[in-house]
């Protein structure tokens, strides 16, 4: 198998030699193994010689040498020393336990091979499929190779583990419009290319689904491989709770970092849907003749306002922050919300000519409802629904146009250095034909 020459030259930019060998054939390849250790005493052995009985598997797959690397997390048992007695394995200590991502990222740190993998010390999950994750990435030149738990091979996952990974999993997809069956698999292979754009990663348990989600937005080539796995003995370390709501808001503010319209977008629609529906019940009612309403609508029109007010704010916020990330990032704007737009133009161009016409039908509704109600003598009880429905369009069109004018002026930034360049260019060019 030949790994693409580009992939392993960036090695040697990062301060790991990249060997050839002397016919000129395909670059000598290394894969780092890095196993986060806490506690871990009564099973650290078997997992390492699990890993070194990976070794033809590895050759067979295009990888000619091992390293295995234990990094001891604060541990307050022996599993430092059991992992010092094989010769084959360095031991990096942590003084305090500093987390399980902290530990991998060490393990990267001290690791000196061009592919990266990791997995835990409890044998949850099979060294032995290390070799198919290898020549996955070699052979279809992935950047991250994801050992995954729901593709299809036997899994001893628990149901709540089942249910959350099943959560996570559409989370991320929906955010990162890209499917990712496991994001949160504790086993992997990458490269060390890729680090560069995948840092900066947790120091704790959230380290697996937060370097999925950058992997989506980054655009990364991630590839996932099925594996079988196996419950571990005793108590785990996952908390349901905690790391779950851990899971949860890192995977959201990650996203947002990325493409935040993907997600307050969707929030945006789905809070105006709500109110088109209560809106839409209203106008029923007054069809039918209905003019005093109970507590229950009153608290339903009231909803609907507040409704209707967040979600087209919340919209132009994630729009407007496209265009933030993509002056800070120096990267095209993202637009659409399910990975396109959904218009010839994009929503957030329409948003100036929309706010003045919410504005204009704001200003005829409200001077109409103030010459019925004044010069034709009508009940406010008439009135009061297109006084609210005014306000409501008049707040929504000052929102729309304030947004339009800060993209207009934030999209001008981002372009600022293409276009001096294209300038620049254009003026060296006078110059050469004159």
């Amino acid at each position: 198998m030949v790994a693409k020459p580009e992939k392993l030259a960036s090695n040697a930019i990062l301060g790991v030699p990249v060997e050839t060998s002397k016919g000129g054939g395909r670059a000598a390849v290394t894969l780092s193994v890095v196993i986060p250790a806490l506690n871990e005493e009564s099973g650290i052995a078997e997992i390492i010689e699990r890993v070194e009985s990976a070794r033809p598997a590895l050759r067979d797959s295009g990888v000619d040498g091992l390293e295995i690397i234990v990094v001891d997390d604060g541990s307050t048992d022996r599993t430092a020393e059991v992992a010092a007695t094989y010769d084959s394995v360095r031991v990096v200590r942590h003084a305090v336990n500093r987390g399980y991502g902290a530990a991998i990222k060490t393990g990267f740190c001290h690791a000196q091979g061009e592919l990266l993998a990791f997995l835990d010390a409890d044998g949850t999950y099979p060294p032995e499929s290390f070799g198919t994750l290898c020549r996955a990435a070699l052979e279809q030149d992935a950047d991250v190779v994801v050992g995954s738990r729901r593709s299809g091979a036997a899994s001893q996952m628990p149901r709540m583990r089942r249910i959350g990974n099943f959560v996570w999993s559409n989370l991320v997809s929906l955010i990162g419009n890209h499917r990712v069956a496991d994001p949160a698999s504790g086993m992997r292979v990458l490269r060390r290319s890729a680090l560069s754009q995948l840092y900066p990663l947790p120091d704790g348990l959230n380290f697996t689904p937060v370097m999925s989600t950058r992997s989506v937005h980054e655009d990364l080539k991630v590839i996932e491989v099925p594996i079988a796995y196996s419950e571990r003995v005793g108590r785990s370390k996952l908390s349901i709770v905690r790391d779950g709501s851990r899971f949860l808001t890192t995977i959201i503010w990650t996203s947002l970092e990325y493409n935040p319209v993907r997600i307050l977008g969707i929030v945006g629609l789905a809070a105006l849907s709500v109110a088109g529906g209560i809106a839409l019940w209203v106008a029923v009612l007054r069809l039918q003749g209905i003019t005093h309403l109970g507590m229950g609508e009153a608290f339903g029109v009231f909803g609907a306002l507040v409704l209707a007010v967040a979600g087209v704010s919340l919209f132009s916020l994630g729009a407007t922050f496209n265009y933030l990330v993509s002056l800070f990032r120096r990267r095209p704007v993202q637009r659409g919300l399910f990975g396109r737009p959904i218009f010839a133009q994009p929503l957030d161009r329409q948003f100036g000519w929309l706010g003045v016409l919410s504005g204009c039908v704001g200003t005829v509704l409200g001077g109409a409802t103030v010459v019925l109600g004044f010069w034709q003598g009508w009940d406010i009880t008439r009135l009061w629904l297109w006084l609210l429905a005014s306000a409501l369009l008049l707040l929504v069109g000052l929102q729309l146009v304030i947004s339009w004018v800060v993209m207009r002026v934030l999209e001008a930034l981002s372009q600022r250095e293409m276009r001096i360049g294209e300038e620049m260019r254009g003026t060296a060019d006078e110059r050469v034909a004159a």
